[in-house]
C-alpha cells in the first residue's frame, strides 16, 4: 500500500512537510501498533509504518533503528517541534490522526494492508 492511500484512510495530517507525491513513492509492507518500543524492537520485520500514542524522541530513535519510513501518532497527538526535526533528520515522515489505535491499525488492516511474508 501506498504511504499516500494509508494517509487517506486515516484522514491524516503530515507534519514533516512532505509532499502528496513523496507520500505515493513510499510502499508500506507492513504496518505495526504499539506504545511499547520493545515490542517494537522484537517484532517489527519488514519496512512499514509505525502506528503510536507515545510521543517522545525514543520512537523516531526506535523508527530510525527497525528501517520504519514513517510514524503515525494516534488519538491527534502531535509531537513537539525537537520530535519533528529529529524525524525530519533522519528522513522519517510523521503523521497524525485523531482515530485511536485500535481503529487505526483496523482501517489499514481492512483496507488491505497485512504483513507480507508472514
Amino acid at each position: 500500500m501506498q504511504l499516500s492511500i494509508a494517509k487517506e484512510i486515516l484522514d491524516a495530517e503530515v507534519l514533516t512537510g512532505e509532499t502528496d507525491r513523496q507520500l505515493s513513492e513510499i510502499e508500506l509492507l507492513s504496518a505495526c501498533g504499539s506504545d511499547l518500543m520493545s515490542d517494537v524492537l522484537a517484532f517489527v520485520k519488514h519496512q512499514g509504518m509505525l502506528l503510536t500514542g507515545l510521543v517522545n524522541p525514543q520512537v523516531v530513535r526506535t523508527a530510525e533503528m527497525m528501517d520504519i519510513c514513517a510514524i503515525c501518532f494516534v488519538r491527534g497527538k502531535k509531537p513537539s517541534d525537537d520530535i519533528i526535526q529529529l524525524a525530519k533528520q533522519r528522513n522519517l515522515i510523521l503523521l497524525t490522526t485523531d482515530c485511536p489505535l485500535y481503529i487505526a491499525c483496523g482501517k489499514l488492516y481492512k483496507n488491505g494492508l497485512i504483513c507480507k511474508g508472514e
